[in-house]
């Protein structure tokens, strides 16, 4: 019998080790977590007029991402027969069986210790504490309690999802201030219209699985209405930056124009509902954050840069 050629077989290990890290890759949920790096980025930046130490950007954004890949693993473990049950989910490492739990579990802890170790001794101890109990707070106590106790589950839960910009905001200056406070109350608020959005079009497959998600357990006009009234409120607390001085023109113009749009799909979506306008206000709804984040890390720097012109001049 032959044996295998040596360069056909490190090609195979080369592919199976790529497949192997694709799979642990999904387990992090890539797409959620860019959007949680961003916004504790966007904190960094906006805690201080200064540039920033190289070193906390860096290792401050290496161990948040850590933490939210640890916590969306855990997540997957405690999810897994949900998954297995819901078309968005099935095709995910655990339900696939391409991953087992216990390489999940072994991966999700060491993304956490890993976290802790960078933030604790890199960054500050703040910082390690506020994280740790953010991922505890989503892969523990909404994924096993809220998520399953309550159609306001993601109301509750949200805080763990708008934590990342007071995360980053602490990673620089070692507290916790109104303004970071802000940078959370604004995803805090923005979660239920946007994760109501998936969960209208979703409905059927939550049922389902018994997660009572509020167009389950409250029916359709219900939830639209209340995703309405979220916009309704999130508009009003997206002005506070520029109420506060926190940004200035610039970020209200923009943060109007992108409040316009989110309140004209939400308002769309209570008076004709369809699965695709859910759609729709749902992909909205990711663009709106990001962009708006965006719009105050711009603003935020044309402010110094325009104070500065006008202490060089005067």
């Amino acid at each position: 019998m032959k044996s295998q050629n040596p360069v056909i077989a490190t090609t195979s290990r080369r592919r199976h080790l790529l497949w192997l890290a694709r799979e642990y890759f999904e387990l992090t949920k890539p797409k959620v977590v860019v959007l949680i790096i961003f916004t504790a980025v966007v904190g960094m930046f906006l805690s201080t007029p200064l540039s920033l130490p190289l070193h906390i950007l860096l290792l401050g954004t290496l161990g948040i991402a850590l933490a939210a890949g640890s916590a969306a693993a855990v997540n997957h473990i405690l999810d897994q027969r949900a998954d297995a049950a819901m078309a968005r989910t099935r095709a995910r490492p655990l339900p696939t069986g391409q991953l087992s739990a216990r390489q999940a579990l072994i991966f999700a802890v060491t993304l956490g210790a890993l976290s802790m170790v960078i933030l604790v001794k890199w960054v500050n101890v703040l910082t390690a504490v506020l994280t740790f109990i953010t991922l505890i707070g989503y892969s523990i106590i909404y994924t096993i309690y809220l998520k399953h106790a309550t159609p306001q589950n993601i109301v509750i839960g949200g805080a763990a999802g708008a934590a990342p910009p007071v995360l980053g905001w602490t990673a620089v200056t070692g507290e916790v201030t109104g303004d970071a406070l802000l940078l959370f109350l604004i995803i805090f608020v923005w979660t239920p219209p946007h994760f109501w959005a998936l969960a209208l079009y979703r409905k059927q497959e939550y049922a389902k699985v018994g997660i009572p998600m509020l167009p389950v357990t409250h029916g359709s006009r219900f939830t639209r209405l209340h995703i309405l009234l979220y916009t309704i409120l999130l508009t009003a607390v997206t002005v506070m930056p520029f109420a506060t001085k926190m940004s200035g023109w610039l970020y209200l113009l923009g943060a109007m124009i992108l409040n316009a749009g989110f309140l004209y799909y939400a308002w769309r979506l209570y008076r004709r509902y369809s699965d695709a306008l859910a759609r729709q206000t749902f992909f909205y709804s990711i663009q709106y954050l990001a962009l708006l984040f965006a719009l105050l890390l711009i603003d935020h720097y044309r402010v110094y840069i325009h104070e500065a012109l006008q202490s060089a001049l005067y």
